[in-house]
């Protein structure tokens, strides 16, 4: 089984930026895509940025131009750069895993709270 530990947020200004890390440990052979989801008190998690192993990304459109989603293989660690940050960017952040045509881990961990003030 996956562990996944997230990390990296806080309070910032608007306008400033971020960097958001997810550790993952355990049975990490036959991840293909990781994702970084976020949910705002009220409303339905939703899915911010998608990275497959082949390097594809993908960006959900209120953050496309503004975060970047990469990995270090090394270190077994997936990152979001959060730039030019907005307050309706405040949200829990959450990583999680695939496969290629399967679907995310139904687990979830304590997430990383990012909250952007004006």
């Amino acid at each position: 089984q996956v562990q996944l530990v997230e990390s990296g947020g806080g309070l910032v200004q608007a306008g400033g930026s971020l960097r958001l890390s997810c550790a993952a440990s355990g049975s990490i052979f036959s991840i293909n895509v990781m994702g970084w989801f976020r949910q705002a008190p009220g409303k339905q998690r939703e899915l911010v940025a998608t990275l497959t192993s082949g390097g594809s990304t993908n960006y959900a459109d209120s953050v496309k131009g503004r975060f970047t989603i990469s990995r270090n293989n090394a270190k077994n660690t997936v990152y979001l750069r959060m730039n030019s940050l907005k307050p309706e960017d405040t949200a829990v952040y959450y990583c999680n895993t695939r496969p290629y045509g399967g679907s995310w881990a139904n687990y979830w961990g304590q997430g990383t709270q990012v909250t952007v003030s004006s």
